[in-house]
């Protein structure tokens, strides 16, 4: 019996423990290193996400990155809300992106508004973690922390150069990304129909 129990616990340990040593404070959590926003322009699609608390775009989410002329980088995106609980509409969103430390350029401040009046406006942070910029990129924002630095209500984003999906081996890279932020097992797919 004293030995069953023992496997028991060696297996639960083995599960519990990788994570246990990982820190999740949100200034602990890797970014992108050298981030080049030129490379990252042009159109993304996301593949899956994890929500925040309140109204946050449903599906067929899509984003457009272009570099201004003063060098900093803006975004318009498109993707389905539903509003008041049962109306689905596609809705239009723009964003301007700030780098508060040029030394961390893939940690960003986004500033963003809904097209239409009955749309939030708003800021968050937009963490660029990871990204090949040819396939795939996962983003990041925490809009509120605990007390001991971990995210109160956070959301991530993992975006596509095509709406079709990823390849099995930078799926898991996606995975391994998940983790690192603390987010492993909270995403959710998102739907792409070209609904918008």
């Amino acid at each position: 019996m004293k030995y069953t129990q023992y496997v028991f616990l060696v297996g639960l340990l083995s599960i519990v423990a990788p994570g246990a040593a990982q820190s999740c404070t949100v200034d602990s959590l890797p970014v992108k290193d050298n981030f080049d926003p030129k490379r990252y322009t042009g159109k993304w699609y996301a593949l899956a996400k994890r929500d925040p608390q309140g109204l946050f775009l449903q599906d067929n989410i899509s984003a457009e990155y272009t570099i201004e002329e003063d060098g900093t980088m803006s975004a318009s995106s498109k993707g389905r809300v539903k509003l008041f609980g049962f109306w689905v509409i596609c809705a239009d969103m723009a964003a301007q992106y700030t780098v508060p430390d040029p030394m961390t350029p893939a940690k960003m401040y986004m500033t963003y508004q809904g097209l239409a009046s009955y749309l939030s406006s708003g800021g968050d942070n937009y963490w660029v973690i990871d990204t090949d910029y040819d396939n795939y990129a996962i983003t990041y924002a925490c809009r509120s922390l605990k007390e001991d630095g971990s995210c109160d209500d956070g959301y991530s984003i993992i975006f596509s150069r095509s709406p079709r999906g990823l390849p099995p081996a930078i799926q898991r890279i996606i995975r391994q990304k998940q983790d690192e932020i603390c987010m492993s097992g909270q995403f959710q797919p998102v739907l792409q129909s070209g609904a918008c």
